[in-house]
């Protein structure tokens, strides 16, 4: 090559550069829309730059090859790390997995327009489920099982945590506590697994391939996870002892397990086409929302929100499971955090000097009323029964443990020593006002009902009355004000 040659070809070279000038460097890049994360090479010195600006057709070959060789050698080249790409939506993920067989019923429908009547309500929904959809996803496709079971929650219970059934099933999968409990979800006055959305969700996969296994049909695995295994057992055997169809279409079901799978269907079409039903559906990235972090000692529920830099009702939200203002630990516990406030929880918990609990159990004495127990701990007595969860009216024995607050003049809580008292281990499944009726002559379920502002059907479910006909003599038990306790309420 000669160096007439060489010459030009340099210049070539460097007339498509551009210079974007910072203090003290200058740097080339092309004209071209390089996206900024391309390496790019800088030269340290303007001066060097200026020296390739006076190359011309007068400057000798030598001197060209000269400048070009000592401007190559001040070139440094800046790695720019190529951007982090933005989580996409689960919904793409979601839709992806859909294997369930369409549902065909003028009942889809009739909730489609439902949900675009409550936009509102569905934005909720879809709100809260953001919270707990990827693990929840992960969970399914881990196992191989279709996706629509990760929108199942929105049917139970609008994947609200802390959800509750006249009929006792609790949490966001809304297990009833003999079902729970044959999952083995814990459920005592401390804690109910129920409303723990990692504890539940395994349990609710297990239980859920178990009925596809013995049905082996989806449709009919539903609308046993809504009405019973039992419950479907019998209608199949119904049918064939009539010479009948067996498949979900064919069967007797409940009105609530009929309209079941139709609404399940009615969210799949959202989902899947939101335009089509008219609706907005609001994003929900494809990522974490929170991890599991150990609790080995008994703790606060407000300090170990304090901790995590979170008010308390946002800790309660993924920690609906407690049922106290004490986190009581076997060294086993865990707790969920969002992932950007668990490094703050694990920092502040290394630097936090104070007691980690404020609250001890006392026990009764004899003759001692839950009024004169408030009183000595300077408590209002409607909220010592609310802490501790006792219906009013109901008389305690003596020897009784009460969760009542450390008193200032105690520096160490004995919740070591008490926390697993055998008060403590019995199951509370059972949230709300027990009331027992007893049946008067003339009575009917509607007027009970309506005497107790509590519905038919809870009636119904809560003593497992099939018909209408009720007993004179005979007794019922109602339950109002249905709630699971909040520790956000118990701490106003």
């Amino acid at each position: 090559m000669s160096r007439i040659s060489a010459v030009l070809i340099f210049a070539a070279l460097l007339s498509p550069l551009c210079y974007a000038r910072e203090p003290g460097v200058e740097t080339m890049v092309p004209q071209s829309s390089a996206p900024p994360w391309v390496n790019i090479a800088a030269l340290g010195k303007s001066t060097d730059i200026d020296a390739l600006n006076e190359i011309t057709t007068d400057t000798s070959a030598e001197e060209a090859i000269s400048e070009a060789e000592r401007a190559e050698e001040e070139v440094v080249y800046w790695e720019f790390p190529e951007p982090e790409i933005p989580p996409q939506s689960i919904w793409l993920r979601v839709r992806e997995g859909f294997t369930f067989p369409t549902v065909k019923s003028r009942r889809v429908g009739q909730f489609e327009r439902w949900y675009k009547k409550n936009p509102e309500y569905f934005e909720r929904m879809i709100a809260r489920s953001a919270l707990f959809l990827h693990y929840i996803v992960e969970e399914v496709e881990k196992r191989g099982m279709p996706t629509e079971l990760a929108l199942l929650p929105m049917i139970e219970s609008a994947y609200n945590p802390t959800a509750y059934s006249r009929a006792h099933a609790s949490g966001i999968w809304q297990f009833i506590p003999s079902t729970g409990k044959n999952y083995g979800l814990e459920q005592n006055w401390w804690h109910d697994e129920r409303r723990d959305v990692v504890a539940a969700t395994g349990a609710a996969l297990d239980y859920l391939e178990m009925l596809y296994g013995e049905f082996n049909d989806w449709h009919l695995a539903l609308a046993a996870y809504n009405w019973g295994e039992n419950g479907v057992r019998r209608a199949i055997k119904r049918n064939k002892r009539r010479g009948l169809a067996t498949n979900y279409y064919s069967l007797r079901m409940p009105r609530e397990t009929r309209n079941y799978l139709p609404k399940l269907q009615a969210v799949k079409n959202i989902i899947s086409d939101p335009g089509g039903v008219g609706l907005m559906l609001p994003d929900v990235l494809d990522q974490p929302y929170f991890t599991l972090v150990e609790a080995h000692e008994h703790m606060d529920i407000a300090i170990a929100a304090r901790l995590a830099e979170m008010s308390v009702e946002d800790f309660e939200i993924l920690n609906a499971a407690y049922n106290r203002p004490v986190i009581a630990s076997d060294g086993e516990r865990k707790i969920l955090l969002p992932l950007d406030k668990a490094e703050t929880f694990a920092k502040n918990l290394e630097y936090h000097d104070a007691p980690l609990v404020s609250w001890q159990t006392y026990a009764l004495k004899k003759n001692e009323s839950v009024e004169q127990v408030a009183k000595r701990f300077d408590m209002d007595p409607n909220k010592l029964r609310q802490i501790n969860g006792i219906k009013p009216y109901v008389r305690l024995r003596a020897g009784h443990s009460l969760l009542v607050p450390m008193p200032s003049d105690v520096d160490e809580s004995n919740l070591d020593e008490t926390w697993n008292n055998p008060e403590f281990n019995r199951p509370n499944n059972f949230y709300g006002t027990r009331i027992v009726h007893r049946i008067r002559p003339g009575d009917t379920l509607s007027e009970i009902a309506q005497r107790y502002r509590v519905s038919v059907r809870g009636i119904k479910a809560w003593n497992g009355i099939r018909g209408s006909r009720i007993r004179a003599g005979d007794r019922l038990v109602i339950y109002k004000d249905l709630r699971v306790p909040r520790v956000s309420t118990m701490l106003q």
